[in-house]
């Protein structure tokens, strides 16, 4: 059975998986922790923690709550910061035969292409996933990936600063994704995330007040995962460069929904705070429905509900 699948195909470094099944940024940390007990080589790829220029020790707690069918986050992009990451990270990434993609976030569009530049060449690098889902200090603070004029900036900006394959963590929060898939596309993209968080909030009834200290948070999860795969089947009906579905995946059964709506690969994440294994048992129970099911090449699937069309 061949699982392989490539984001990158017309980059000429590719970035190519040997299945679909990746890590969600967020979610995963970095790896490391759970690379001491599980095959991290097994897995098609991970997404690195979002990294920005500087460390950032994120929201006030609580930061968490648990929903139906979910959860909701306000984190507030805590992590090490581009050069610890580049210093005591990378080196163990490049120890693995699973591609690495660093999701990458800035203020400006100049941070991203600082980013880019300083992530450009770091052995153990194989991508970088940028997240367009945060607020444009320049502009008001509306999300890079609300506008897709702002959105290709970004993307042009990280493309004159690194050679690696950029994928483009998507915005979920809009009227229409389509124009923004097309903007980032257009502006040298290899690949598109889909999506996002979606805006949330959950109120405290004892307390009186929101049920995290940010208030508002980002809602994720399988109660988002039939708003995540409308989002996948409109993505892929405007572009032809690879669609990464991320929103819900609890199952090998919620990887082939995602495939036959367009996707190329899926990004596990919040299922891995109820199972730490969830990458590698969906991974499992991906091949056993492909097994079951005579499919003998992932690309038999991806697109394959799209004949309705």
């Amino acid at each position: 059975m061949d699982l392989r699948v490539d984001l990158a195909p017309h980059h000429k470094l590719q970035l190519q998986l040997r299945n679909p099944v990746m890590t969600a940024s967020g979610t995963f940390s970095n790896g490391l922790e759970l690379a001491k007990r599980f095959d991290i080589d097994a897995l098609g790829g991970i997404v690195s923690k979002g990294t920005t220029l500087r460390p950032r020790k994120g929201n006030a707690t609580p930061r968490t709550i648990e929903t139906p069918a979910g959860m909701i986050n306000a984190i507030g992009f805590q992590n090490i910061g581009v050069g610890a990451l580049t210093r005591n990270i990378a080196p163990t990434w490049a120890r693995w035969e699973v591609p690495a993609v660093v999701n990458i976030m800035g203020n400006t569009v100049e941070e991203y292409g600082v980013l880019a530049s300083r992530l450009d060449g770091v052995a153990g690098v194989s991508a970088l996933e940028l997240n367009v889902s945060c607020p444009n200090v320049d502009h008001g603070g509306l999300e890079f990936g609300q506008d897709p004029h702002a959105a290709a900036q970004v993307v042009t900006e990280a493309a004159r600063n690194t050679s690696l394959p950029l994928l483009v963590k998507l915005a979920p929060a809009v009227t229409d994704i389509r124009p923004v898939v097309e903007a980032v596309a257009d502006a040298g993209a290899q690949a598109v995330t889909v999506a996002n968080t979606i805006p949330a909030i959950a109120i405290d009834i004892e307390r009186r007040r929101p049920a995290i200290a940010n208030a508002f948070g980002g809602l994720s999860g399988p109660a988002i995962r039939p708003v995540t795969l409308r989002l996948v089947w409109q993505a892929a009906s405007v572009t032809s460069i690879p669609v990464v579905a991320s929103g819900g995946i609890m199952s090998g059964e919620d990887v082939v929904e995602f495939l036959m709506a367009g996707a190329t690969a899926v990004q596990v994440g919040t299922a891995t705070f109820r199972d730490p294994e969830a990458p590698w048992r969906i991974l499992r129970e991906l091949t056993a429905w492909c097994e079951d099911h005579g499919v003998t090449d992932i690309h038999e699937l991806i697109g394959a509900a799209r004949h309705v069309e």
